[in-house]
């Protein structure tokens, strides 16, 4: 990739324009894969990408303690396309002295904070094609008399100084990723402040709950990887709390990563996947979920049961447990209680729309791990096997 383009302070104060051949909008691990594989087949580019966030962070709110990767470590950025790759996650641990004793621990599955070193890492080598704190706001086509798009105009706004750059760019490719999104049911009033979303996790919850010894009543809700992962943290981090986790099924599920299944995310099965009428593309999404969505790994499901077990072992009677697992449930609202705390609106799943279903409890917060909502944006195809430049 080219040199860095032009210094954008003066670009602010002078009104130019850069003119380049790829803005790739975000900078998180699709746009880096981007920025390895350009590096990797030597495209000669000029490549510019755009990220909001100040510097380089990967599901910062979700870096659990011990909590590990859901996938091999062999599907990082580069080594099943290019296993020579110097961005391969091998080669990151050679180069921090560290891969004799990874592989001594015989696993494909690194913590998460690791994995998140790693991107870091890869990240740091194209830093001078990267302008961070810069949100996108719009992306325009650039049209001929004929009415064809030419290029592209993308208008991005430094969050701190709400300056604005200009880009003109052939390719643009946006890959913001999830945005979190929440029930309607508790946004009647305005987001409370106490209610998290498992995005936030990490940074926010030090901070509304910074006594750790102090006896709290927490609520999470969902039953995903990220629930049962906080519902396990807080289990530790909050050793005098009573925690309820609700989930809308009849029980926590396993995630399936049988080879078999686990070929559906082979490369290959992109174009497949494509090339699919779209309520086809709708079936296989659905038989697919279990792959990812709304299930736990075995292993943590095996630990939670365990500790369950345990406390069932030393307090016989429920109504004593301090952590708790509701099945058949789903939030509909809440409501502020005069003593502060929120008295979530909840309904039982298994009776359907019946209003006697429902019921509520009071919690001093509200952890909810509900669903990302995905942005998916597409401007043209880029062939990284071909040897023409951009």
């Amino acid at each position: 990739m080219p040199s860095k383009p032009a210094d954008q302070s003066h670009q602010a104060a002078t009104g130019l324009e850069d003119h380049v051949d790829l803005v790739c909008v975000g900078f998180g691990p699709a746009s880096l894969a981007i920025a390895v594989a350009l590096h990797d087949r030597g495209v000669k580019a000029r490549v510019l990408f755009t990220e909001r966030q100040r510097s380089f962070k990967w599901h910062a709110g979700m870096l659990l303690p011990n909590a590990r990767m859901q996938i091999s470590f062999m599907k990082d950025l580069a080594t099943l396309r290019d296993p020579r790759s110097k961005f391969t996650f091998v080669n990151y641990l050679k180069s921090k002295n560290r891969l004799v004793a990874f592989t001594n621990l015989s696993t494909f599955l690194p913590l998460r904070e690791e994995y998140n070193d790693y991107l870091t890492w890869c990240a740091s080598h194209f830093e001078q094609h990267v302008r961070y704190g810069q949100e996108t706001i719009s992306v325009s086509p650039m049209k001929n008399r004929q009415g064809t798009i030419q290029s592209w105009r993308v208008v991005s706004q430094d969050v701190d100084t709400n300056d604005r750059s200009f880009i003109t760019a052939r390719h643009v490719v946006v890959a913001v990723g999830g945005k979190p999104k929440i029930p309607s049911g508790l946004l009647d009033d305005g987001l409370d402040s106490r209610i998290v979303h498992s995005s936030a996790y990490s940074t926010v919850v030090p901070t509304i709950l910074a006594d750790t010894d102090k006896v709290y009543d927490l609520a999470v809700i969902g039953g995903g990887q990220s629930s049962a992962e906080i519902f396990n943290d807080l289990q530790n981090r909050f050793p005098n709390a009573r925690i309820t986790l609700y989930i809308g099924a009849s029980a926590l599920k396993p995630s399936d990563d049988s080879p078999f299944v686990n070929e559906i995310f082979d490369p290959e099965r992109v174009n497949t996947f494509y090339n699919l009428p779209h309520e086809s593309q709708q079936k296989t999404i659905l038989s697919d979920k279990s792959t990812n969505y709304g299930v736990v790994r075995p292993e943590l499901l095996d630990h939670i049961y365990e500790s369950m077990y345990h406390q069932r072992f030393r307090e016989p009677h429920q109504s004593k447990w301090r952590c708790k697992i509701e099945a058949w449930r789903e939030v509909v609202g809440y409501d502020k209680l005069p003593d502060g705390r929120l008295q979530l609106k909840l309904k039982n799943t298994s009776s359907g729309e019946d209003t006697r279903g429902m019921f509520t409890r009071r919690y001093w917060h509200l952890l909810g791990i509900f669903f990302h909502q995905i942005a998916l944006l597409s401007g043209g195809i880029i062939d990284f096997n071909s040897e023409r430049t951009l």
